[in-house]
């Protein structure tokens, strides 16, 4: 079958590689349909952040072509999503809903889709079949009538700004947010329109992008545009959510952030940074960082996205032909989607409704 590869050295090329199986009576195969690329893929390929060769996307929607006998819940023609981590659904973490720390599946980075060796080489999504393990756990079937293009982020990046706010607006009903963005293009947007979707009384966006700006505010927030070094501190609020991705900016959104008041991490620092614990400690900061979970938040982020009250494509999304995909993926946008020619018949019940095509935009990652 073909595979978009990560060649090394910012080269991506199609490749012919062996056909996945149906490993085991539990498993499917799983023919994605659309793929978003995650906010970190462009550091991944432009940074050399895991060496390759090793096929890329990890944020994948689907039509299940092939299960075992043991799969029990899903059906070839079934449109899923997969979760770009891997689990089994029956180890003593996963019994806990911790998903992400699944001790049956281990990687140097946790074991995923789409990042070679350091995720487990599980396989990845630009390709023609990805096998699933643990389908009956693993797999989530898509609400009727949403179309793949808005299905493939909620694998990881909407989840991600999901999880962001969510559990602290579960603590803090109501409560004021503020989100330092800047190096997670789409999760920054994501989060805050999950925020605005789930009742927070006031959502400010800070950013360096004007397009992104504008798109904040057209969701709702209080947006603006930031320039320079980032000050010391904002306006204060009770939920903060750092996707900066850089010391100063995660300085002062943690500085930002209201006494006894909880700052959730989205950006990723491969560099050790300073912070200063005894001013949280006087000021009772809750600091959550983490891989997203994303097998346990998905549900309920389709909940909010079957109601229209979360809608992925709200945001700037670029949307390409899966035969540009190489081209496309290292063309900078604030999301950017590779759709495959529904060339796979959907079953009627989940035959997509609609598709919305934003215009192209440039990222403007830091």
């Amino acid at each position: 079958m073909r595979q978009l590869t990560y060649q090394g050295n910012e080269q991506l090329a199609w490749e012919d590689v062996e056909e996945p199986e149906l490993s085991a009576p539990t498993s499917a195969l799983v023919r994605p349909l659309a793929v978003a690329r995650c906010d970190l893929d462009l550091a991944m390929v432009h940074q050399g952040l895991f060496p390759g060769p090793y096929g890329v996307g990890h944020e994948i929607a689907g039509q299940v072509i092939a299960v075992g006998n043991d799969v029990a819940t899903h059906r070839p023609g079934d449109l899923v999503i997969v979760p770009f981590q891997l689990s089994c659904g029956t180890c003593t973490s996963c019994e806990h809903r911790t998903f992400a720390a699944c001790s049956t599946h281990r990687a140097p980075i946790g074991a995923s889709f789409g990042f070679g060796a350091a995720g487990g080489s599980f396989g990845a999504g630009i390709s023609d079949i990805v096998a699933v393990p643990h389908a009956d756990h693993l797999l989530i079937a898509a609400p009727p009538g949403i179309a793949p293009a808005a299905l493939a982020g909620i694998s990881d990046n909407v989840t991600d700004g999901y999880r962001a706010v969510a559990d602290a607006l579960t603590r803090h009903p109501g409560a004021d947010v503020l989100v330092t963005a800047g190096g997670l293009p789409s999760v920054s947007l994501y989060a805050t329109a999950t925020a605005i979707a789930l009742g927070a009384s006031s959502v400010r966006y800070i950013d360096r992008d004007h397009e992104r700006v504008s798109a904040a505010a057209s969701l709702g927030a209080d947006a603006d545009v930031h320039t320079g070094p980032w000050p010391r501190r904002l306006s204060p609020a009770t939920i903060t959510v750092d996707a900066t991705g850089t010391p100063d900016g995660l300085a002062c959104t943690l500085r930002s952030t209201r006494p006894y008041g909880t700052c959730t991490l989205v950006a990723i620092y491969f560099q050790p940074v300073e912070v200063d614990l005894l001013d949280l400690y006087t000021r009772g900061i809750t600091i959550h960082t983490s891989r997203v979970d994303s097998r346990r938040h998905i549900p309920d982020v389709l909940r909010l996205v079957s109601t229209g009250e979360l809608d992925p494509l709200a945001i700037p999304t670029t949307i390409a032909p899966w035969e540009q995909a190489a081209e496309a993926w290292l063309t900078p946008a604030t999301k950017l989607i590779v759709q495959r020619d529904h060339d796979v018949a959907l079953p009627e019940s989940q035959e997509p409704s609609r598709e919305r095509r934003a215009r192209p935009s440039l990222c403007g990652c830091e």
